[in-house]
């Protein structure tokens, strides 16, 4: 078994951190198995050192521990441009000029009543774009993916869920090709400020470092189709997935890095110790 933990620099880890990492590092001890830790640092307009240098101290006080070097995604841009390629050379990519207002403005515009759709990304692309050849580098436009044509030989995407989604999904989850197209849409794959996106890094990451076991929150279940697509498309394993609860806050709301009050820094300066933390995330 390998699990990863995987944290951007753009902030401080919380509770919600914790809980995830604990629950990757300890499903990996108890399988035998090997606990990896990712900086997921493709966003370099908010990445910052002293957050990464803080969650190495964080995870480090938590008790945790990793093989070293740490695989970090700004290392990794040319693998991604190779996958890229592979896609465009099958007709599976389209550049897409569009801005975020753009798409809101196409998806308020009237559509015989039919209510916008919002899929993991967000509202669902109207496909404005579709059409567009690719000329050269343009490196003001993001990439998508075509999503009926990535689509064209598969029929429904399958994974196992060893934990629950947030309708308590779990065991043979099964995405048709319907929710696919229309549910989540044409993805961005590479965006015009980072030369990849999430979904393409994440997916080209995990088989890099041959991991097995995928543990992260119930937010990104709806997510995990379009990563099993990418595997198929790509030729790449699928890992378990196993999505568990997530930390709220008082409200039920869940946290977020600008969640400073819950930060782990500021736990450990107040005197708390990974013990109390652990029993604060339900692992104690």
């Amino acid at each position: 078994m390998i699990a990863r933990f995987a944290p951007s620099p753009t902030g401080p880890l919380h509770l919600g951190h914790a809980f995830s990492a604990l629950a990757a590092y300890e499903a990996a001890r108890e399988a035998g198995g090997t606990f990896l830790l990712r900086i997921e640092d493709i966003d370099q307009s908010r990445a910052r050192p002293h957050w990464e240098a803080q969650i190495y101290d964080d995870l480090r006080w938590l008790g945790l521990t990793w093989p070293e070097p740490v695989m970090r995604q700004s290392d990794r841009l040319p693998a991604y441009r190779v996958a890229l390629e592979r896609l465009w050379t099958r007709g599976l990519l389209y550049p897409c000029s569009c801005r975020r207002r753009d798409i809101e403005e196409a998806a308020s515009a009237p559509q015989e009543g039919a209510a916008p759709v919002v899929g993991p990304d967000g509202l669902v692309y109207p496909g404005t774009c579709r059409n567009r050849p690719r000329s050269g580098d343009m490196p003001e436009d993001a990439l998508r993916l075509d999503m009926r044509n990535a689509l064209k030989d598969i029929d429904i995407i399958l994974f196992m869920e060893t934990g629950a989604g947030p309708g308590g999904e779990t065991g043979e989850i099964r995405i048709p090709r319907h929710t696919l197209i229309h549910g989540i849409g044409d993805i961005v794959l590479a965006r015009r400020d980072m030369g990849t996106s999430y979904h393409l890094s994440v997916v080209l990451d995990d088989a890099a470092q041959g991991v097995t076991h995928v543990h992260r929150g119930q937010d990104l279940f709806a997510a995990t189709a379009i990563h099993v697509l990418l595997q198929r498309l790509l030729g790449l394993p699928v890992p378990l997935y196993h999505h568990h609860r997530l930390i709220r806050d008082e409200a039920g709301k869940r946290l977020a890095k600008r969640d400073d009050a819950r930060a782990l820094a500021k736990y450990r300066a107040e005197g708390k110790s990974p013990e109390e933390i652990r029993a604060m995330v339900g692992l104690g």
